[in-house]
């Protein structure tokens, strides 16, 4: 912000402009992150009355009062922006995460990291061997954040090959769920499957517990069909009410009378027929 200056503000005279949610363990991390390396973000204030309104900085804010600490660095901006930094910067991605960990580690220990991250080690984060067993398609999805680390952990009982299959109809199902990817492995031939990876596979459930993910499977297909035929009818049906609704606006007479008397409806006939188009 080059139209910006900063200056250390006593907390009392600091108001949040709005508040964002976040979950628990988001802010546990941003108290982790202040305990171990301190405040490395100034918060984005700007000057109302006696007070400043907090732009871009509440959770940091609200750690900070937590830790009981009076005075926080920040930065003053010149106009009341009402932005978020927060919703300008992409999050981290798990791969992403990774790479950023394995690159810290040739500086800083491990325990400071991980009390930064606020977590309890970084073993778990560092799994290399996972992303070397996922088709390239199927670890673009996990550094996307379209499938979780537990969904990515289930597509390596079977082959890579069979993993871009069962990537491939979780897309077109739109359903990105572990549960959803186990019932896909279910369904794997024998000699599709990978079953060196681990001691234990989904497959070597009981009878009980496969028929379980097979109904699963069964179930999200019935809906994938009805959701199909729903839409198509749709279609049909808003096809038939453009045309009446047409057949109506075209007739010199009726278009006027209802301009006169149903306005409401001539508008309304008018987004039929466009949606119709579109």
């Amino acid at each position: 912000m080059n139209d910006s200056e900063g200056l250390d503000i006593p907390l009392i005279r600091l108001r949040p402009l709005r508040d964002r949610k976040v979950s628990k363990r988001e802010f546990d991390r941003i108290l982790a992150s202040i305990e171990a390396v301190g405040l490395l973000e100034p918060l984005v204030v700007y000057p109302e009355g006696d007070y400043y309104v907090i732009l871009d900085g509440v959770q940091r804010y609200r750690a900070l009062l937590e830790k009981g600490i009076e005075i926080a660095p920040c930065i003053i901006g010149r106009q009341r922006e009402a932005f978020t930094g927060n919703r300008m910067v992409n999050r981290v991605s798990p791969v992403q995460e990774h790479r950023m960990i394995e690159k810290a580690l040739g500086e800083v220990d491990e325990a400071s990291i991980a009390a930064a991250l606020g977590i309890s080690a970084l073993a778990h984060r560092l799994k290399k061997t996972l992303l070397k067993q996922l088709h390239p398609d199927v670890a673009a999805a996990f550094d996307q954040g379209k499938i979780n680390r537990v969904c990515a952990r289930e597509f390596t009982h079977v082959k890579i090959p069979r993993q871009k299959e069962i990537l491939d109809a979780m897309e077109g199902y739109k359903d990105f769920s572990s549960a959803f990817v186990r019932t896909l492995i279910v369904k794997t031939p024998p000699e599709q499957r990978d079953s060196h990876r681990r001691k234990s596979n989904p497959w070597d459930k009981t009878t009980q517990r496969k028929n379980d993910l097979l109904k699963q499977l069964a179930d999200a297909e019935q809906k994938h069909d009805f959701y199909s035929r729903l839409y198509k009818q749709y279609t049909v049906d808003l096809l038939r009410m453009a045309i009446y609704a047409r057949t109506l606006l075209t007739n010199i007479r009726i278009r006027e009378y209802l301009e006169r008397n149903h306005p409401a409806v001539v508008t309304r006939f008018e987004v039929v027929i466009a949606d119709a188009r579109g």
